[in-house]
């Protein structure tokens, strides 16, 4: 049986959410993407734009999964003065506007093994989030982190992908608890756009393993993406497409222009309305 905690605010949420008898809108942005002020502006809007989760990227400067719209926000964010400690400083700010919305970190291992395992999940709890997607650990090194995250209250949500086939899945959900995260398409995020009649299929396979929510990503861009995936998925991520907003919005010099937080909560809200049944 699968790890998870039946009482954090990722179980109420998707609770929530089943009761409403809709899907839920994932967003993820880079932390500190175009900079720190601009970004507070987007993520305390996000809830009210029609977020039901928030994926918060943690800025490193190697992000071998993402494709080229995240990576260079990672680096935008980087340049612009991010690091771990603001990235958790971000996620006290929410918490003081909005103690609902469940908040997910988001990257690779490396910036919080700099930080240091325990003081980084003692400070993240403490600040406020809610769970972790670290791509780079397989669950044969569950007990770097994942197993002390689950230990300290944090859901530790893992990707399955098109290749995890089922004699991988068990050993993929075995300490997974939150959420299912199943990368709909093969190479990076923003590579291309997911196949409805794929996504459904594998989400029926994950569903045969497991009874914890599937959230579906990669290669979801649209409201109608968004529509037809929280058809069969519990809950749709869009990503790059958000990113590239915040990309659009900057002027010659890389500075963000007036009005880039309004353009990418309309965005958002443009996501959204493909929840409505």
């Amino acid at each position: 049986m699968n790890a998870h905690a039946d009482s954090g605010r990722i179980a109420k949420r998707f609770a929530a959410l089943k009761h409403a008898g809709r899907g839920g809108l994932v967003t993820f942005v880079t932390a500190g993407d175009p900079n720190q002020t601009v970004f507070e502006e987007i993520l305390l809007g996000l809830p009210a734009a029609g977020a039901d989760l928030i994926e918060l990227g943690m800025p490193f400067s190697d992000p071998m999964a993402d494709g080229p719209a995240i990576q260079a926000a990672s680096l935008r964010a980087l340049d612009a003065g991010a690091d771990m400690k603001r990235t958790l400083a971000l996620v006290r700010r929410f918490r003081r506007e909005d103690e609902a919305t469940p908040i997910i970190l988001m990257g690779y291992y490396n910036p919080i093994y700099s930080y240091g395992v325990a003081a980084f999940l003692a400070d993240a709890r403490a600040a406020g989030v809610d769970g972790l997607i670290v791509v780079d650990l397989p669950p044969e090194e569950d007990a770097e982190l994942c197993v002390p995250a689950l230990e300290a209250g944090l859901n530790f949500i893992r990707l399955a992908t098109p290749t995890t086939d089922d004699a991988r899945l068990p050993v993929v959900l075995r300490n997974t608890s939150g959420f299912v995260y199943y990368v709909s398409v093969l190479g990076t995020t923003g590579a291309k756009s997911a196949r409805h009649d794929q996504v459904r299929d594998a989400v029926t396979r994950l569903q045969r393993h497991t009874d914890l929510p599937v959230a579906v990503g990669f290669g979801v861009r649209t409201p109608d993406d968004v529509r037809e995936i929280t058809k069969s998925a519990a809950a749709a991520v869009v990503g790059t497409a958000i990113v590239e907003r915040v990309a659009n919005g900057l002027d010659e010099s890389g500075r963000p222009a007036a009005g880039l937080a309004d353009a990418v909560l309309d965005f958002v809200r443009e996501l959204a309305g493909g929840l409505k049944p």
